[in-house]
């Protein structure tokens, strides 16, 4: 059978973009980072050169630093699980499952360490970050305890963001001024334990 133009099938538009390609230059941008390369340090020709590919490519999929790194940083953040909403208790204890799985890990914590400290030097691009990476995060807290303000749970006179500091600081630090490499040195009850401190305070009285 001849083919012809009309059964011919049509050759996609454009030139397919190497999903190989695109994860080198992801991981290439994070390990960057991590290596505490700041956002005015980091530059296209470096992470081309990390990743093994040329600026065209990175270039190809997005148009500026600030649209790559943002990317980055949102693939360090995996979307906090169901809060099924049972008890306010077992929420928190999920939620903090995942703060401190993140706070072990050195590239996830770097989102945290340029929304401190870069946004007086590059305050849009970090406002992304947050609105990516974090705002999504600081929503699914913030409903979790509104919703043990209304069940009862929990104080009504709460104070939400200082409740919501309280919450993410205390794993946060804990992690850190441990010293702990990885979620597995954690002690086993460690979710418990901080869940009962945090209830103690976050409870009605």
């Amino acid at each position: 059978m001849t083919t012809t133009d009309e059964t011919r099938p049509a050759r996609p538009a454009g030139r397919p973009r190497s999903a190989r390609a695109e994860k080198a230059i992801i991981e290439a941008t994070l390990d960057l980072i991590s290596e505490s390369v700041s956002l005015s340090e980091l530059s296209i020709e470096a992470v081309a050169a990390r990743a093994g590919v040329g600026k065209t490519t990175i270039y190809r999929r997005w148009s500026s630093k600030e649209d790559l790194v943002v990317d980055a940083l949102a693939t360090l953040k995996a979307p906090i699980p169901p809060l099924e909403g049972r008890t306010v208790r077992e929420d928190l204890a999920v939620y903090l499952e995942v703060i401190g799985r993140e706070a072990c890990d050195v590239r996830s914590r770097c989102v945290m360490n340029i929304a401190m400290n870069e946004a007086g030097r590059h305050p849009q691009l970090v406002e992304r970050i947050r609105q990516a990476v974090i705002k999504p995060r600081r929503e699914a807290l913030g409903a979790l305890l509104r919703r043990g303000i209304e069940t009862g749970e929990l104080r009504p006179d709460l104070d939400l963001p200082v409740a919501m500091a309280t919450v993410v600081g205390s794993m946060m630090w804990y992690v850190k001024s441990a010293g702990f490499g990885g979620v597995e040195e954690h002690p086993e009850d460690l979710v418990e334990r901080m869940v009962d401190h945090l209830m103690a305070g976050l409870a009605p009285r």
